[in-house]
């Protein structure tokens, strides 16, 4: 009884996507896609994506239909876009008409299009004009945010003297430093690293980013139109997201119950009493999902990003000595052993810059962007790309784009660096992506990568457990996210 049954979900599913397929196809006869492999029924371009690894099988596609093509994941039709040129072009010359966003499949259930990540149209545009003037009016880009990330450093440093030189994972050491950061702009306070709820929370952080880029994940977001019937361990994801988004709706409980309109503590206080104002207002975003959401995408992104490149950095360093010797010369030199670095002495040090930009250049941390959509018919390159049609602006290609970087492939700092040492800029450096789109925290994500860099290396050499030439910088994952290997160090004091 249960087979037939599920014979028979399947056959519905099946009919359901072939309706779906034709009424797609109908209304993209307007449009005229970019050259692509031919789909099959409900599977798409299956022959063609390599299983699990989503990102070799659009590179490989690259290489035949050269850098804007289109694919299928099973009935959706996704233009991607490959090179520094192609993504300028649609992210910054057309970046109205690009700035749509899709929301992958496995994030679907828990987001549902709302918050300042996934949202669309003016659901997007109120939230993110007002989250840029919450987290400007609570220090971002100032000297009081400056100050809160050199407390937490401090405690940071704290924490790695205290493991005495013995190895240890830095992941959760790194996390909550980090979330500690932007947890003071949301929920107006920061935790304790011993603090249980705390740890729990950022285990759930660290599990929900590997598990977005996992094999089974890449699988479900190409044939999500055929497995969302059936359960699987794609509901591992929403599951991790809902537990963290119930502890989200305690602190914003707790915040009504104490709030005073007068004085704001955090953004949760400010988008709360955006609410009341807005409330006899039929057209406003600002409702209960929309912050939940919205602070959902604020605290993940302000600490799994952060911290995965951290990770990857201190790997880099254990691997190349010299490189991390030379950033401690520079170190050493304009800062000195005796004070606080602070953002102002980066204008001084190009190196430990150019270094800091290269550790994001390698660990490439969202290689396939975020999916962007169109948000009009819009006409790309000679094709016609309709309304909707959702777009992958493949961030690996530019930041490995050959034209614009010297040495694409490897860990070379000398990227950018000009003849005379000096930083040397360059437009092709998009890990927080270009655009309409870009990372609402990129300055704040800039401030703290050099800090903490900073301040770590004036205290502490990191020690490998293995030889530097053993070290491997495999990552763990690469779909979604690239999930830097795990790994052990030790820290010891200058």
């Amino acid at each position: 009884m249960e087979l037939a049954s599920a014979v028979s979900l399947f056959l519905v599913a099946s009919v359901s996507c072939l309706v779906l397929m034709f009424v797609r196809r109908k209304s993209s006869a307007r449009g005229r896609l970019p050259p692509g492999p031919p789909p099959l029924p409900l599977v798409g371009n299956c022959l063609q994506m390599k299983a699990f690894k989503t990102l070799s099988s659009l590179l490989k596609l690259r290489e035949k239909y050269g850098p804007v093509f289109t694919v299928y994941f099973g009935n959706r039709p996704i233009v991607v876009l490959c090179g520094y040129e192609a993504v300028k072009e649609a992210l910054i010359d057309k970046a109205e008409e690009f700035s749509g966003r899709k929301t992958n499949p496995t994030l679907q259930k828990t987001f549902q299009d709302y918050g300042v990540a996934f949202a669309n149209e003016e659901r997007w545009k109120q939230l993110r004009r007002f989250s840029l003037t919450i987290l400007r009016n609570f220090g971002m880009g100032k000297k009081s945010i400056e100050e809160r990330i050199q407390e937490e450093a401090r405690f940071l440093l704290e924490e790695f003297q205290k493991t005495q030189k013995k190895p240890f994972n830095p992941i959760f050491f790194l996390s909550c430093a980090v979330s500690n950061v932007i947890c003071s702009i949301v929920f107006g306070d920061r935790f304790d690293y011993k603090d249980k709820e705390f740890l729990a929370l950022m285990k759930m952080m660290n599990d929900s980013f590997r598990q977005m880029s996992n094999s089974w994940a890449q699988f479900y977001d190409i044939y999500a139109n055929l497995l969302k019937y059936f359960p699987g361990p794609h509901t591992k994801i929403s599951d991790i997201l809902e537990d963290i988004r119930l502890f989200i709706a305690r602190r914003v409980k707790k915040n009504k119950e104490t709030l005073d309109p007068n004085s704001p503590r955090d953004y949760i206080d400010c988008f709360l009493i955006q609410m009341e104002k807005e409330k006899d207002n039929p057209d406003s975003e600002f409702n209960q999902k929309n912050l939940e959401m919205t602070t959902l995408s604020l605290f993940f992104g302000g600490t799994e990003t952060i911290s995965s490149t951290l990770r990857y950095g201190f790997l880099l360093l254990m691997k190349y000595p010299e490189v991390q010797a030379k950033m401690q010369e520079e170190i050493d030199c304009v800062i000195g052993q005796n004070r606080i670095p602070n953002i102002e002495d980066r204008s001084q040090m190009p190196y430990v810059d150019a270094v800091i930009h290269e550790v994001q250049r390698f660990s490439d941390l969202l290689p396939m962007n975020v999916p962007h959509a169109v948000t009009r018919d819009t006409e790309f390159r000679g094709y016609l790309i309709p309304k909707g049609t959702e777009v992958f602006p493949m961030l690996s290609t530019v930041l490995h784009d050959g034209t614009k970087f010297k040495s694409p492939e490897g860990f070379h700092p000398e990227n950018f660096l000009d003849e005379k040492g000096c930083l040397k800029r360059n437009d092709a450096f998009v890990p927080f992506s270009a655009g309409k789109r870009i990372c609402l925290g990129e300055g704040l994500a800039r401030m703290e990568l050099f800090l903490f860099f900073t301040t770590i290396l004036q205290r502490f050499r990191l020690k490998p457990v293995v030889e530097p030439k053993d070290i491997d910088l495999t990552p763990q994952e690469v779909g979604f996210a690239t999930i830097p290997p795990l790994y052990e160090l030790s820290v010891i004091p200058r």
